[in-house]
């Protein structure tokens, strides 16, 4: 997906926020993928949006993490906690995708067609313990 200008991609982005605020509908991952354009900071270099961006989605999921702790461990209910953080990681997400050219629809395609060769089953913790060794999937 070719990066906008910012006008237009604002618009853009202002449009399909009015049009989800008048219609009852979903909205779709390409709409949320280009609305985040809209929330990007300007960077200097193409090297610090990328590290910007690999650091936030780290710190956003400790985030996660620590809200389901505080929840299940310290019993102080943070699943709005956990909603917001994960809503924080999906940005994250969606910024990187557009970083790299990757349409957010097709790497979920690409994680499913993944999952389906480890686990054609469906999961199951015996093939998942491998016999004990180590796979690493991106080795062909």
């Amino acid at each position: 997906m070719p990066p906008l200008d910012d006008r237009a991609s604002a618009g853009k982005a202002r449009k399909i926020i009015m049009e989800d605020k008048n219609k009852d509908k979903k909205m779709e991952m390409e709409e949320y993928q280009e609305l985040c354009r809209r929330y990007v900071k300007k960077f200097e270099t193409e090297k610090e949006k990328i590290l910007t961006w690999g650091l936030g989605i780290a710190g956003e999921a400790g985030d996660v993490a620590g809200c389901i702790k505080k929840t299940y461990i310290h019993e102080n209910d943070q699943t709005a906690g956990i909603k917001e953080n994960l809503g924080d990681v999906l940005w994250y997400i969606a910024v990187i995708c557009n970083f790299y050219g990757w349409n957010m629809r097709e790497l979920l395609k690409e994680n499913m067609e993944k999952l389906e060769k480890r686990y054609p089953r469906g999961f199951k913790l015996e093939e998942a313990k491998r016999g004990g060794k180590r796979v690493d999937w991106n080795e062909k």
